[in-house]
């Protein structure tokens, strides 16, 4: 199996999650240029945060119509597996790949701190080792990550059982005051329709080292490792 991280002008932790995977998931891994349609084969593609292309029009908005992305659509309309970390996120929201829009955070402000995370599904490639209603720290760093959508995706979410992460207290309680940017209900992440497409706010990919504050970032690229090992 190979992973693939996409490298856009701008991106910031690129290197951040070729590192977790290679140094510490102990993955082959691979760059991805965003000039290029190649997606070399990878069996998992990880868009990393940053400020793909500097953010100048918004968030996302012009890394959806680079040359890879067009692959990554295609690849994750066959079922391929894709996780969105942060920039990542805005930008797969931007390429329809998910629904709903990542906003201003509701203080008007940049936000960088540590954060705790329930999961809300292990029926899903990225959290099915994952005990329903574990409770992550990962840390956060974004100005947009407000996460909304209307009143009908809300609900098509929850029916279909596709909020993989609330933003909770340290003892996994959905309340406002640990909501940091104003998200939805709390909303951390998604997954899409077909359960194959994760994007997320909070960052597992600085988050997979104890060193860090916490390792709980690495059960997310574990469980996509078992996942693509047990399918070949």
């Amino acid at each position: 199996m190979k992973f693939g991280v996409l490298v856009f002008p701008g991106s910031n932790c690129d290197h951040d999650t070729h590192h977790v995977v290679d140094a510490i998931a102990h993955q082959p891994v691979t760059y991805l240029w965003h000039a290029s349609e190649d997606l070399q084969g990878c069996d998992a593609i990880l868009v990393p945060g940053g400020f793909a292309y500097g953010d100048y029009l918004r968030t996302g908005a012009i890394a959806r119509f680079a040359p890879v992305m067009q692959s990554v659509k295609k690849f994750a309309q066959t079922g391929g597996l894709v996780m969105g970390i942060c920039n990542g996120f805005q930008i797969l929201c931007e390429a329809a790949l998910l629904p709903g829009a990542l906003m201003r955070n509701a203080n008007q402000r940049y936000i960088c701190k540590q954060t705790f995370l329930r999961t809300e599904t292990t029926n899903s490639r990225f959290t099915h080792s994952l005990p329903h209603k574990h409770v992550l720290k990962m840390p956060i760093g974004h100005m947009e990550g407000n996460y909304f959508c209307d009143a009908d995706t809300l609900e098509t979410l929850k029916r279909q059982d596709r909020i993989a992460f609330r933003y909770t207290t340290p003892d996994g309680t959905v309340t406002s005051d640990a909501n940091p940017n104003g998200s939805l209900e709390n909303i951390a992440g998604i997954l899409s329709e077909g359960r194959n497409v994760l994007g997320l706010m909070p960052h597992p990919d600085r988050s997979s080292e104890a060193l860090l504050g916490s390792a709980d970032g690495l059960l997310l690229f574990q469980a996509m490792a078992e996942s693509l090992a047990s399918a070949r």
